[in-house]
């Protein structure tokens, strides 16, 4: 390709026809990478510690597991393997990466999320320029990972562990869609297009993600439509409405998604009104998630 047929830095976003015609080829694209094996970065600064974590001989499994805990790609690779026939011949499906771990073990663990790793950190290239947004998404995962955990532990009988995980990968469509972008050099310069998929194509191809991934069709269905605003629920009767919530109370669906729709204010002032007693707790168990990354 000449020089004079690159597209120019200060090109303007994609528009009309031309982004449709992107979206497009990119929607085929992943549906081709989707039937295959699935790795992609996520968070760079929590691989790379959690590669130190997993490289040391000498951290418990109890350490390796808070070190991955706040890992959402590898957390749903866990669940998957600990589900597989290999690892569950009997056919008891596991739906919290607790007791994930616990069947895996520490050598099984070590091994797959070390390979996870260091293929993430591979296919990092040309992530670096979208650190600030994969340290949001990654914040915004911990947070809706905490808050999930503590409404189904304080308003429901639900699994805690399982809301917690699903809380933690329920916007594991949107690092994707962001690693994906990056791949098209004529989207790299274009973040207005980037945020136009993501905002609009990561809960329908996080859906896909996961189900391709091997997760449990519960914590899949859990996931789907999170951003769509709904009627707050005053009980929390379905995993969906843990995670909806958690999602909601933790700045869910991107501050650009917002930023255009001041009706929302009511909605969640309602959400506030029902749940905000739960944030002090929901701030310590995201601190202490932090402490685990740190």
């Amino acid at each position: 390709m000449k020089t004079a047929d690159l597209p120019a830095p200060n090109d303007p976003d994609k528009k009309g026809d031309a982004l449709k015609a992107q979206r497009f080829q990119m929607l085929a694209d992943i549906a081709k990478e989707l039937s295959g094996e699935v790795v992609f970065p996520t968070y760079f600064d929590a691989v790379l510690r959690l590669r130190k974590a997993l490289q040391d001989r000498d951290q418990s499994i109890a350490n390796i597991a808070h070190a991955v805990s706040v890992e959402p790609l590898i957390s749903a690779k866990l669940l998957h393997l600990a589900n597989s026939v290999a690892f569950n011949p009997q056919g008891n499906e596991v739906v919290d990466l607790k007791s994930a771990i616990v069947r895996l073990g520490l050598n099984a663990v070590r091994t797959a999320a070390l390979s996870i790793v260091m293929t993430q950190l591979m296919r990092a290239k040309g992530m670096a320029e979208f650190s600030e947004i994969t340290h949001g998404l990654w914040e915004h995962s911990i947070q809706t990972s905490a808050a999930a955990c503590v409404i189904a532990r304080q308003m429901t009988r639900m699994n805690a562990d399982e809301a917690m995980l699903a809380g933690l990968i329920h916007d594991l469509g949107a690092f994707y869609m962001l690693y994906r972008a990056t791949q098209y050099e004529e989207l790299r310069h274009r973040p207005e297009s980037i945020k136009y998929l993501i905002v609009n194509w990561h809960e329908s191809i996080g859906v896909s993600l996961l189900n391709a991934l091997g997760l449990p069709a519960e914590i899949v269905e859990a996931t789907a439509d999170h951003d769509h605003m709904r009627p707050t629920p005053t009980a929390t009767k379905t995993l969906s409405d843990v995670i909806y919530v958690a999602n909601m109370l933790c700045g869910g669906h991107f501050e650009w998604l917002m930023q255009d729709q001041p009706e929302l204010t009511s909605e969640l002032a309602t959400l506030e009104e029902e749940y905000g007693h739960l944030r002090p707790e929901i701030e310590a168990l995201t601190a202490e998630m932090r402490d685990s990354f740190s």
